[in-house]
């Protein structure tokens, strides 16, 4: 492996199954911690192998705003914030991955986006339409292969957010009812996960960082910090689930805190 590991790794995943069942395209999956470099990865492979592999985010499925207010009306308020299990429309990403696996240029399908800046569904108009036919599809996901949470691990809060603000534990309640109940089905469908590692929680933080502010073209003020602390409270629990190895991943990819790649484990 000599410019980009990653890539070339899921490369070798897809052609290895795609030598076993040449009549199917393989769903893989690439999971990772908030700034990780997913779908910047999975760009690199699908951009060099135009139109045969279709790449989508669990990112571009989050369930609406509208959605997520009346989810959290009814159930708790930190619903309202989206990445958590529970946040996302599973059905759009099923529907999407079907589609995908049919696809022509006589029959396309488009493909599904968010707008981040908006925290909602982006218009369909602006969602891109890929036409195949599918050699492969990737999705990327931070939770992507999390196995589920322990009910007896859930009663502690982890943070200030589950201490404050669940305190009757019912939002952490129902990510785990979501994890294991429609999760775990939707990752059994994927052929092969990697998950790039991060080597601790702190980076994630500074990776996030980094994110929102090339997004935003400027620094982050000192309230949209505070705002990031905040939001990475929401996904801590299971990012460092997984750090411990609660996953379903088949490959391992160990970065160091410069994102560059330190081991990479076949599981």
């Amino acid at each position: 492996m000599s410019l980009h590991p990653i890539p070339v790794l899921l490369f070798e995943i897809i052609q290895d199954l795609r030598a076993r069942n040449p009549e199917r395209a393989p769903l893989i999956g690439v999971a990772g911690a908030q700034g990780s470099g997913k779908s910047y990865q999975c760009r690199i492979l699908t951009m060099a192998n135009q139109p045969r592999f279709a790449h989508f985010s669990l990112d571009d499925v989050y369930r609406s705003r509208s959605d997520r207010e009346e989810l959290a009306t009814e159930t708790h308020p930190l619903f309202i914030t989206r990445g958590p299990p529970g946040t996302h429309d599973l059905a759009l990403a099923q529907r999407t991955i079907a589609g995908i696996r049919t696809a022509s240029r006589d029959r396309p399908v488009a493909l599904p986006r968010f707008d981040k800046l908006s925290d909602d569904t982006a218009p369909d108009g602006d969602w891109p339409l890929y036409t195949g036919p599918a050699e492969a599809i990737v999705v990327d996901g931070w939770c992507l292969g999390a196995d589920p949470l322990s009910y007896g691990d859930i009663e502690t809060p982890m943070n200030a957010l589950e201490r404050d603000e669940d305190l009757t534990g019912v939002w952490r309640e129902t990510v785990e009812y979501e994890l294991r109940i429609n999760y775990q089905p939707f990752f059994a469908a994927f052929d092969a996960i990697i998950y790039l590692r991060p080597p601790n929680w702190e980076i994630v933080r500074t990776w996030r960082a980094q994110q929102e502010e090339q997004l935003l073209g400027r620094p982050l003020t000192q309230a949209e910090n505070a705002g990031l602390d905040r939001f990475l409270m929401h996904y801590e629990r299971i990012t460092r689930s997984m750090m411990n190895g609660e996953h379903s991943a088949n490959w391992v990819v160990r970065l160091d805190e410069a994102r560059k790649i330190t081991r990479i484990e076949e599981i």
